[in-house]
């Protein structure tokens, strides 16, 4: 766990290590990582917002010859994918999923009623929404198969979530992420990013608390 903190508040460096050691598998590494966090509903965990920030201020550096519309492209195409996979296992278990002794311990009972209250009170915007935020939005696409969602009503939300969130993650990257303030002090950045996407899940959290 110590790692993943530090590969969160320090993604910058971890993400010139990966390019330096595997120059264009970069890509499909960091699609593999968007994949996972967003699919997988025990790997809420995964960097997601900051990933996208940091690989987006790189591609914008010319030393490091990464491309920003592959980028692009490697981050909608693995968000949706991991969307609709997290989507299908929802459907498929539901909430029998945190009954297993084993993976209960990767998904927070309290996490996974706050995602359901989170969804009963904004529906199919909730979906949009949550991409912004972190272990809310792995858990929304498992909460929405499981509440019997449609899935051709959850694509429309998806597809427009996902179109945002890449644009506006890889937009602040790819135009501020090389201003030398920003790279002074990245780590706090990337920790603001972070603070930020929680808040809506947070507040959410209190009002649920004070209306019980």
């Amino acid at each position: 766990m110590s790692y993943l903190i530090d590969f969160i508040l320090h993604i910058d460096e971890h993400l010139i290590t990966i390019v330096n050691m595997f120059g264009d598998w970069t890509y499909l590494i960091l699609f593999a990582i968007i994949f996972v966090e967003t699919g997988v509903v025990i790997m809420p965990f995964l960097p997601g917002d900051s990933l996208l920030f940091a690989a987006a201020a790189m591609a914008a550096n010319p030393k490091y010859h990464l491309d920003i519309w592959i980028f692009v492209a490697c981050f909608f195409i693995a968000s949706m994918l991991g969307d609709s996979s997290n989507y299908a296992i929802g459907h498929k278990v539901g909430h029998s999923l945190t009954k297993n002794s084993f993976l209960s311990r990767f998904i927070r009972k309290d996490d996974l009623v706050k995602t359901e209250l989170f969804f009963e009170k904004h529906g199919g915007k909730a979906i949009i929404i949550a991409r912004f935020m972190p272990i809310i939005r792995t858990l929304v696409p498992f909460v929405a198969a499981s509440s019997g969602f449609p899935y051709k009503t959850f694509l429309h939300y998806n597809l427009l979530g996902n179109v945002l969130w890449v644009i506006i993650c890889c937009s602040g990257g790819y135009f501020f992420g090389n201003f030398t303030i920003v790279k002074e002090h990245f780590s706090l950045i990337i920790l603001g990013i972070i603070v930020v996407s929680l808040i809506p899940a947070v507040v959410g959290a209190l009002k649920a608390r004070l209306s019980k």
